[in-house]
């Protein structure tokens, strides 16, 4: 039943395995590598019951004054000597809920504690839930650690340490297969472990002044590049590189948000633009008894070809990698003048997922009103990448209303070099009444023949990505992942947040096959979708054709800019929470693909060529179709992001069909356009009429709702249950929580109940998990 179609869109997913964005292995081209590990948290807590704030008589209904005083009501007398907070500039407001996100920074001796996160929900000067991270042992003296790294439990060495044991099955392969069991024999697992753990540790000679951060940014990028060439040179001629790099700082006239210097590094090796680097601290166990400690690490930011990484390393030698994000795994409103007709785009309309669901038609730039004010094909000249001003040369007016697939929520091009550089690659143009009309009839043709092939219809590729990825901008913003909490635009229309962050979308990259990627840096900066061919059937699948890739891939980003806020992109980075980051797509998938009629879907079908997907099951409410439970996360082959994915999204569909069966079924996402004054109407079907919120009245839209407003307020770096319990959040705060033990039942159904339990969890997903089948106390009266 793969092609079930509603006016909703037919939505697939990234292929996935245990190697991830691999490629195929009869490409020459080498596989994607990718690094993801850090630090478990123990101490860190997700509270959704309301904190009386203690000191008598404050009363304010300012969520910035709330945020204040509740922090110090929490800390108490635990923030003294060198430590205290910051309030974070990325803290908003969420228009529909009213709900205020403040998000807290703990500072140690000026320092920031990279790790140390309170994040606090605030509405009618209540504080509804909050999540914290903060470190609560002794200060350390200043630029100094609280202990030895030794006496520490070291992130990497476990990660590398739990390849065997946690990997001895692999997911299937497209065609089906499934690659050999034994780690000695499986060319994935032996790639994994020499990616991830096979390099040298660099002289600790090499250090003699701790203020001097190259060799760890130097040790960091052996672990970090795929080239094998390269990291040998890198282990022979390690004062050469060190040398090679380039130091500056980036000093600013007026003081800024930012707890201590950062530092430009030109001439990294591997790293596509200037690395930064600043000193923070980051926690650690101990390794005597896991009490948390301060170790002073250099925090660096460093984009490459494949991947763009948050990491940090030890500050004392031998340098450790402790931690590492792979930012790659969602006012007026000025009008474009002159005002212009729609685009038109030859496409597989929104509702068909892939050519197999059905036949392409004409549709019209069907841009949202609210959420593309000015259209998808204009930009300002101001935020155009691709505009060069020229000195005394007359300046164009504000907006460029452009011809290509190139606008303010997306820059779609081909990228057939795999490379970094977009503004001048190739892109069609559909002339002044932007007519993308494209031929699209693939030939079989011999193996070798295949790529070129594909590339004769880039045309159409390009069209059908920048089509189907604003078309997923309008709905998630529509739905709350609006300019001040983080979504992708170059300009902003004066509503807050920040600019210049448009997907950088590619067509038929040429880094790799049978796969796709999405990076998300922190807001600000433009996210980065990359789109493979896949190689499984002759004429080669483009994943630009499979609606529900690109809508996976988007997705990324929607979930890594929520959790944790805007300008933090390393929350979701391994574990459950990375695990998470892909279940949450799956999710949005299956129910943007859903249908009122019933079905179990499969994931990925048309792009693998394979009937059944690239999951381990289809998600189903029938157990004996997909057993998953929360327990399944401690069985062999559950150890990628990938597969803990699988259990979340699965987890999800469960009780999502419990509120459609409660609430009734909607035939579209979409809400209600706005009318001719910008207001969305209230009075439309599509929503409650008896709250005072905007509520969507059906069981699917709702959750879908729900799940964005989780996102909102979970705390960086969250569990299943810490996600569990913001969903539930979201409805008590959304619908006055009548849909609470709904939620609760749904969860425990497959194993996330109020009794559900984890111990010794660690920060790659592993533990010995107890599944919880029984609902809250308080819905017992329910049942």
């Amino acid at each position: 039943m793969r092609c079930l179609l509603t006016a909703s869109l037919v939505f697939a997913t990234l292929a996935g395995s245990v190697y991830g964005h691999g490629r195929d292995s009869n490409s020459p081209l080498p596989r994607r590598k990718t690094l993801g590990f850090g630090p478990e948290h123990p101490h860190a807590v997700f509270n959704s019951n309301l904190h009386p704030l203690q000191t008598a008589g404050f009363v304010s209904d300012e969520p910035l004054d709330v945020a204040h005083h509740f922090v110090t009501d929490l800390l108490g007398p635990s923030v003294s000597g060198g430590a205290s907070w910051k309030i974070r500039k990325d803290s908003y407001t969420d228009d529909n809920t009213g709900v205020t996100h403040v998000y807290i920074r703990q500072i140690v001796n000026g320092l920031e504690v990279a790790d140390g996160d309170i994040n606090i929900n605030i509405k009618d000067g209540r504080v509804l839930s909050y999540g914290n991270s903060f470190y609560n042992g002794p200060t350390p003296a200043p630029f100094s650690s609280t202990t030895a790294p030794e006496d520490l439990r070291h992130p990497q060495a476990e990660f590398c340490d739990q390849i065997p044991r946690h990997m001895p099955y692999a997911a299937p392969m497209p065609d089906g297969q499934v690659l050999l069991d034994a780690p000695s024999q499986s060319p994935v697992i032996s790639h994994i472990a020499e990616s991830n753990c096979a390099h040298p540790q660099l002289p600790a000679s090499l250090t003699s002044d701790s203020s001097d951060f190259r060799p760890a940014l130097l040790q960091f990028m052996l672990a970090a590049t795929p080239n094998r060439e390269l990291a040998q040179d890198i282990t022979e001629n390690y004062q050469k590189h060190i040398d090679d790099m380039l130091i500056s700082d980036e000093s600013h006239f007026a003081p800024g948000d930012e707890a201590t210097v950062q530092f430009k590094v030109d001439n990294v090796p591997d790293a596509v633009n200037p690395a930064k680097a600043r000193l923070a601290y980051i926690q650690l166990p101990s390794k005597l008894d896991g009490a948390m400690e301060l170790q002073l690490v250099w925090k660096f930011e460093v984009e490459m070809q494949d991947n763009w990484y948050e990491s940090a390393v030890t500050v004392s030698a031998p340098h450790r990698i402790i931690s590492v994000v792979d930012w790659a795994s969602d006012a007026p409103v000025p009008t474009p003048s002159p005002e212009r007709k729609p685009a038109t785009y030859k496409v597989f309309g929104w509702g068909v997922n892939d050519p197999e669901c059905g036949e392409r038609s004409v549709e019209k730039e069907s841009f949202d009103g609210h959420a593309s004010p000015a259209g998808w094909h204009a930009i300002p000249h101001e935020h155009d990448p691709s505009y060069r001003s020229v000195r005394g040369q007359e300046k164009p007016g504000f907006w460029r209303n452009t011809t290509t697939t190139w606008g303010n929520n997306v820059l779609a091009q081909e990228n057939w070099e795999g490379l970094n550089r977009f503004v001048d690659n190739y892109r069609p143009d559909g002339g002044e009444d932007r007519v993308f009309d494209y031929r699209y009839e693939p030939n079989e043709t011999d193996k070798e023949d295949a790529l070129e092939e594909a590339k004769a219809y880039i045309n159409a590729t390009v069209t059908q990505l920048f089509y189907t990825a604003n078309l997923v901008h309008d709905i998630y913003y529509r739905y709350g992942f609006t300019e001040v909490a983080g979504n992708f635009q170059q300009y902003n229309f004066g509503r807050g947040g920040q600019q210049n962050d448009a997907v950088i979308t590619n067509a038929q990259d040429g880094s790799g096959f049978n796969n796709a990627n999405f990076m998300t840096p922190p807001d600000g900066q433009n996210g980065r979708m990359r789109m493979y061919l896949w190689n499984t059937a002759i004429p080669y699948r483009d994943g630009d054709l499979e609606a529900g890739i690109v809508i996976h891939e988007f997705s990324h980003g929607l979930s890594t800019r929520l959790t944790g806020g805007p300008a933090n992109s390393g929350c979701l980075g391994w574990g459950e929470s990375g695990g998470m980051g892909e279940g949450w797509g799956d999710f949005l998938a299956t129910t943007i693909r859903s249908n009122r009629n019933y079905s179990d879907y499969s994931m990925g079908a048309w792009a693998a060529n394979s009937i059944t997907g690239i999951r381990h099951y289809k998600y189903s409410m029938d157990e004996d179709v997909n057993p998953s439970t929360y327990k399944t996360l401690d069985k062999p082959g559950y150890w990628g992001v990938h597969a803990i994915g699988e259990v979340w999204a699965e987890m999800l569909w469960v009780v999502s069909q419990g509120l459609i069966k409660k609430h009734g079924f909607s035939d579209t996402l979409f809400p209600p356009a706005p009318g001719p004054d910008g207001v969305v109407p209230r009075d439309h079907h599509f929503w409650r009429q008896d709250k005072d919120l905007l509520v969507p009245r059906h069981g699917n839209t709702l959750m879908v709702q729900l799940v964005l407003n989780g996102m909102k307020l979970q705390p960086c770096r969250p569990s299943f249950f810490d996600a569990r319990d913001a969903i539930i959040e979201a409805d008590r705060i959304l619908t006055g929580g009548e849909n609470v033990c709904l939620l609760w039942k749904g969860f425990a159904k497959r194993g996330l109940g109020f009794d559900a339990q984890v111990q010794g969890r660690t920060p790659w997903g592993g533990g010995i998990r107890t599944d919880g089948y029984a609902v809250h106390p308080d819905c017992r009266d329910e049942e």
